[in-house]
């Protein structure tokens, strides 16, 4: 076991655990019990496999970008997330946790969605493994994320705005929980992000190590080294992130960079960087780092992309800033956008605004000409496009 992986006890070090309610917790406690026996299972491995290659389209490429390679002086991967089905890395945890849930007799599912390829995702694999499905997501979000929302409707599920605090993804992860305390006994809730009680931070990462068991493979093809210098992904509860360095975490010559979103700035009041204006607290179910006042009310979170804007970050994420394993930068959303239109232009790729933010990081880090530096690019900018003109063009 690595000094890095959960312990027994649902913790990250000091991070994680299980904090749920009274009526939630024979729920989490059979996920628990049952999470790595069905992971491990030949049926679910069988099936699991078989839809990630033939129906998600994984492996996903691993493209080098000459491009940025020669303005960064360094060797620049792109880890492309955002060519799986449904435009992110969200389907690679939709789809396993719909066949657990099915596995486990449950024929309801609920999510919660901030930038909505999450709730994309769950629709999809809903659809496809004929469950019903039920997406809350922040009022202000659906406003946002126009596209995802209709994608979700003509994937079948119910989208269920929610009206409470600044209407993101927190207040649509709250609705998601007073759901699941409502209907116990035939809801899964598949959380999409490593955040939430155990087992859910370390099952979402098990399901999204694919990016770097992937990526190892890619890298020893493309430089004859499995082992690049640096891994940079963008963390909001930070799935991706957790995927692209899963696989990496014992190796500690591979630098991890994770990328939280600044907003107008860290200082300004208006920001969803947690780890570095946050402090320690209990948010969903998880003892981790978020953004809250003194007497423990949490702060409003703000970013430009829906899918960081987020008062917390999974305790993974949190353990591996405290005992130094990774480095924590932030990118303010004009760094996003600028990040976002260099590689447009240069690439032909349009990312999400997420993986923007993780490419916003790359001027911040000091390189060597040799160095290999894999960054996930988690999804595709289609849904951020109304954004992207209002604001680029």
């Amino acid at each position: 076991m690595s000094k890095y992986s959960v312990s027994e006890q649902g913790f990250y070090g000091r991070f994680g655990g299980a904090w749920v309610p009274e009526m939630l917790y024979p729920n989490v406690e059979n996920l628990r019990q049952n999470y790595l026996k069905i992971l491990a299972s030949d049926e679910f491995q069988t099936t699991y496999t078989s839809l990630m290659k033939d129906y998600v389209g994984r492996p996903t490429p691993l493209t080098y970008s000459q491009k940025l390679s020669d303005l960064y002086h360094a060797h620049i991967y792109l880890k492309r997330e955002d060519l799986a089905h449904t435009g992110a890395h969200k389907i690679n945890n939709a789809i396993g946790q719909v066949i657990m849930a099915k596995m486990m007799g449950k024929d309801r599912i609920i999510a919660e969605t901030g930038a909505g390829q999450h709730g994309v995702a769950t629709a999809t694999a809903c659809a496809l493994l004929d469950v019903k499905c039920v997406v809350y997501m922040g009022a202000l979000d659906i406003e946002r994320q126009a596209p995802n929302v209709a994608r979700m409707k003509m994937l079948g599920a119910e989208v269920v705005a929610a009206t409470s605090g600044n209407c993101t993804l927190k207040d649509a992860t709250n609705e998601a929980l007073r759901d699941w305390i409502s209907n116990p006994e035939d809801t899964f809730y598949v959380i999409g992000s490593v955040v939430g009680p155990h087992p859910y931070p370390d099952l979402v990462a098990r399901l999204q190590s694919i990016i770097s068991q992937e990526t190892r493979l890619q890298l020893k093809e493309h430089t004859g080294s499995e082992l690049p210098n640096y891994v940079v992904a963008c963390i909001g509860g930070g799935s991706n992130a957790a995927g692209s360095f899963y696989h990496f975490l014992d190796d500690e010559s591979v630098n991890l960079v994770a990328v939280e979103a600044a907003g107008l700035g860290l200082d300004s009041g208006e920001t969803a960087a947690s780890i570095a204006r946050g402090t320690e607290g209990i948010i969903h179910g998880s003892r981790t780092m978020l953004m809250q006042t003194d007497d423990g009310q949490i702060t409003e979170p703000y970013s430009i992309s829906a899918g960081l804007d987020y008062p917390g970050v999974g305790p993974l994420h949190s353990y591996l800033h405290s005992c130094g394993r990774a480095t924590v930068l932030s990118a303010t959303d004009q760094e996003a956008l600028d990040a976002a239109r260099l590689l447009t232009r240069s690439e032909g790729i349009i990312p999400a605004l997420e993986s923007a933010h993780a490419l916003a990081a790359l001027p911040k880090l000091s390189f060597r000409p040799d160095d290999v530096v894999a960054v996930t690019v988690s999804g595709r900018g289609d849904k951020d496009m109304q954004t992207y003109m209002n604001r680029l063009m």
